[in-house]
């Protein structure tokens, strides 16, 4: 469970304030809005990689406002995938659980558990320039979910794909919210996505949340 308790945002002359949600366990909230609303500061918020200045984000009613990302256990797939140039596929997707100091043994169970459920078998020992835009993502997904977070934000993470591998992923999303049981939320401004992905959805326009 996620819960935003008034919380506002400033950066310069933007600002959220008054955000109030709340996406029950095991649910898949869906945040929409127009360009530049704040999506994505919203998320970064969440994950702990931009402050807030008034009131609180919980995990499973555990106050996490102003604790490190680290700590939160918030699995994030950004815009970009932003994944590591240099790092092997499967090393990317090990890389999260090696930091938290998983043995070995686990690190790869999970790596080979994630890559049959991702259609990722055949891209383990490549290089993210070697691959596609929605093998790329897929890969960014998996190692986000490799250390089994409590809550996923997914930030526009079928943006910018071909409509054959957009509607591929989208199925796959459906899918590894079911087998993972993972609390979502997922950023779009995709009303195909929202309809068939969302349990909740919310709107954020003029600076705060509205559940639509």
């Amino acid at each position: 469970m996620i819960t935003l308790d008034q919380v506002s945002i400033r950066q310069g002359d933007f600002r959220l304030f008054d955000v109030d949600f709340r996406i029950p366990s095991g649910g898949y909230g869906i945040l929409m809005g127009s360009s530049g609303c704040g999506k994505t500061t919203l998320l970064e918020a969440i994950c702990g990689l931009r402050p807030v200045c008034d009131g609180r984000i919980l995990l499973d009613d555990r106050e996490v406002t102003r604790i490190s990302p680290a700590a939160r256990e918030i699995g994030y797939v950004p815009q970009d995938a932003a994944l590591f140039p240099t790092m092997r596929v499967d090393r990317q997707i090990e890389f999260g659980m090696e930091v938290r100091r998983i043995c070995r043994s686990d690190r790869r169970q999970r790596v080979e558990q994630l890559a049959e459920l991702l259609g990722l078998k055949l891209v383990l020992k490549r290089y993210p320039p070697g691959l596609s835009g929605g093998e790329r993502q897929r890969v960014a997904l998996a190692r986000a979910l490799a250390f089994r977070p409590k809550l996923l934000c997914l930030d526009e993470p079928l943006n910018a794909l071909d409509a054959t591998t957009h509607l591929r992923l989208l199925e796959l999303l459906k899918e590894v919210h079911q087998k993972e049981g993972v609390t979502v939320l997922h950023v779009t401004h995709n009303v195909e996505e929202s309809q068939n992905l969302g349990t909740v959805h919310f709107c954020l326009e003029k600076g705060t949340v509205h559940q639509s």
